[in-house]
């Protein structure tokens, strides 16, 4: 796989996970309220923000990516980010691994090593 790729590739991992993380935190933050309230909260949070531009970011980066590789090769090596979002919530977040969840990282992370091995 040719370096721009590579680094294509990895930088969508990081934007997708820091925007999802940066969105989880926005969200949450105890006592923002109910409803529109809760919304308008949110808004105030530099988190709900840097989430945004990171998506933007991603966005670009992604088209960037599926326009060096196939689709069916570019979607199934995007898959890998479930697994950096699950494992940057335990980190983050403390959230808990099921034996079902490990076996899930495990056969997504599998799955993307076989496609780009075999790309």
């Amino acid at each position: 796989m040719p370096a721009t790729v590579v680094l294509l590739w990895l930088a969508n991992i990081v934007l997708d996970t820091f925007g999802q993380l940066s969105f989880k935190a926005a969200a949450a933050a105890p006592a923002l309220g109910a409803g529109l309230e809760r919304w308008k909260a949110m808004a105030r949070r530099p988190w709900i923000w840097i989430g945004i531009v990171c998506y933007v970011g991603e966005f670009l980066v992604w088209l960037a990516f599926l326009s060096l590789v196939p689709l069916s090769e570019g979607v199934l090596l995007g898959s890998i980010n479930i697994v950096a979002v699950m494992i940057a919530g335990r980190i983050f977040f403390a959230e808990k691994f099921s034996p079902l969840r490990t076996l899930g990282i495990l056969l997504v992370a599998s799955g993307v090593a076989v496609v780009g091995l075999g790309g």
